[in-house]
């Protein structure tokens, strides 16, 4: 008779959504079903539930009801946590894994997985205005299951890892040395997505294209650039923070620093009233004036201008980068789009790849409109690919091997 299986649940908080996904633990985690509570704090939160193909047994009872999206009454992202976690009480999740694993967006010299203890959450909650928008979210929803089952074991799994490669050039922030001291650099962000990318890449087109100079292109509501040279992270636009770097739906990205003082001068922001213009009025928002879902401002920018200047503005940032990483990495072998734009928004990836031809990237233009895997054409020098991102399925390998990690040390501890 086989084992039966234990679970591990996955958490992945972002600021306005809540990606979770319940995964078998085995020598591959096997996912069983997976949702996402979504537009939280807007006026329709809607909670869908996707079960994985081939899982039939209805009697199970860690399977959820039904997949139709639910109209979710909570009015902000406390009450999206206290609602997902009583949810998945109801289902009997919590007395059947044996983990949960969370992405912690910011996780400053926490570079591998880590039980969640007392003195790692006072070390988040110390460092949450590097990152209002993720951090608080994220420290919720460990406390809240936390409070409830306190000998249940949370792992912490950091989206700044992947970049802990970064060269000491690409750290250094060109400001007076002693805030270096406080830990005041280039972090980088989106890790847990680049780890799934590059591991994908090396399954599909082998270890030499992985470990060869790859630019991979994390495209959605947040957008960052990797820079990726024999498998590690050699650069990244996003920084200290995740407002940093390229233009993105409500953030815009680098701003010359005397924006900053100007603005409150002039318009008499507080620190947090500037925090919300760059992290929920800018980017594609702020520019078009009416929307930050660039398919809204594709389908608008034939007659609305602004709608028009945003996507201009927003491919012409990513062009710009993807050329300063072929520098940085001594030219380009692959071009990886990924992130809700980057693998459905087959006009924005033409626009961006429009003029790259002499760094050896040329799109088949029917392969892109289609999304195919490779949209670059037979002669193109640079092979340019559509890879899905799949963090929820790091995060679930990270945990099962911490605690095979675990279970080992604690059997030689036994022996000894």
């Amino acid at each position: 008779m086989p084992a039966p299986k234990t679970y591990i649940l996955i958490i992945n908080g972002g600021s306005s959504s809540i990606k979770f996904a319940l995964y078998a633990i085995g020598n591959v985690p096997e996912r069983q079903w997976h949702g996402q509570l979504d537009r939280i704090g807007q006026q329709c939160t809607s909670l869908v539930v996707n079960d994985v193909p081939g899982l039939q047994d209805t009697s199970q009872p860690l399977r959820p009801p039904g997949t139709d999206p639910i109209n979710v009454p909570v009015s902000d992202y406390l009450g999206a946590v206290a609602f997902l976690v009583d949810w998945l009480a109801g289902l009997g999740v919590f007395e059947t894994i044996q983990a949960v694993g969370h992405r912690v967006v910011h996780g400053m010299a926490h570079t591998e997985p880590e039980r969640i203890t007392p003195e790692l959450l006072a070390e988040l909650r110390a460092i949450t205005p590097i990152d209002p928008d993720h951090l608080p979210g994220e420290i919720a929803l460990i406390e809240c299951i936390q409070s409830r089952y306190p000998g249940l074991r949370q792992i912490a799994c950091f989206d700044t890892a992947f970049h802990r490669t970064l060269p000491r050039v690409a750290q250094l922030l060109p400001i007076p040395r002693r805030f270096d001291a406080q830990g005041i650099r280039r972090y980088g962000f989106h890790g847990l997505s680049y780890t799934y990318l590059l591991s994908e890449l090396s399954r599909i087109a082998g270890a030499d294209s992985a470990n060869g100079r790859v630019i991979l292109a994390h495209l959605g509501g947040g957008a960052s650039l990797a820079a990726v040279l024999n498998g590690r992270s050699v650069d990244t636009t996003m920084g200290f923070t995740p407002t940093g770097g390229l233009m993105m739906g409500s953030r815009p990205g680098d701003l010359d620093p005397g924006t900053m003082a100007y603005l409150m001068h002039t318009e008499k922001l507080t620190p947090a009233q500037f925090n919300h213009l760059v992290n929920h009025e800018s980017g594609l928002l702020g520019v078009s004036e009416t929307n930050s879902d660039i398919r809204a401002l594709l389908a608008s920018r034939a007659t609305d201008s602004r709608a028009a200047e945003a996507v201009d503005l927003f491919c012409y940032q990513i062009k710009k980068g993807i050329g300063a990483y072929a520098a940085a990495l001594n030219g380009v072998d692959t071009l990886v789009f990924s992130g809700g734009i980057g693998e459905h928004a087959a006009g924005v990836r033409a626009q961006i790849c429009a003029g790259l031809r002499f760094l050896g990237i040329d799109l088949d233009e029917p392969r892109n409109k289609a999304n195919c895997a490779v949209i670059s054409t037979k002669t193109s020098r640079v092979t340019v690919r559509i890879i899905p991102t799949n963090e929820e399925l790091v995060i679930a390998r990270l945990v099962s091997q911490h605690l095979t990690c675990q279970a080992a040390r604690f059997a030689s501890q036994q022996l000894a």
